[in-house]
């Protein structure tokens, strides 16, 4: 396992890439898709089931869990949620997160890049 990790999460998937010094292991975790309904009146609805989440943040946290570092970013509220999931699920994770960042919908290699800038000022800190 990598001593360095970056996640970009949203509510429908979360990229997860280990940096190493010399290469970049990525994965891609999808969450679940809701299922849409068609209303007898036209009025279109989402089914959510609220298992879904704590599923997909669950399969995200195990993932990286033995990591030494991890940098979480994404664009909206998702990176949140899942540091609510890791507070009340994975105690051992979450003194693991050095960061929680906005970032838009970098490219692998943005993501890849901005996690190396990341982790070398982190550990310039301590």
């Amino acid at each position: 396992m990598s001593k360095h990790v970056a996640i970009w999460i949203d509510h429908k998937e979360a990229r997860i890439l280990h940096v190493h010094p010399d290469n970049v292991e990525a994965m891609t975790i999808t969450a679940p898709q809701h299922v849409h309904h068609k209303h007898s009146k036209g009025q279109e609805g989402v089914k959510e089931h609220p298992e879904d989440a704590k599923r997909f943040f669950h399969e995200v946290a195990v993932s990286v869990e033995k990591s030494e570092e991890v940098l979480v970013v994404g664009p909206s509220t998702a990176k949140l949620d899942f540091l609510r999931h890791v507070h009340a699920h994975h105690h051992g994770l979450e003194a693991k997160i050095v960061g929680i960042e906005t970032v838009d919908h970098p490219t692998d290699r943005q993501l890849v890049a901005y996690a190396k800038t990341y982790f070398h000022q982190t550990n310039q800190r301590q």
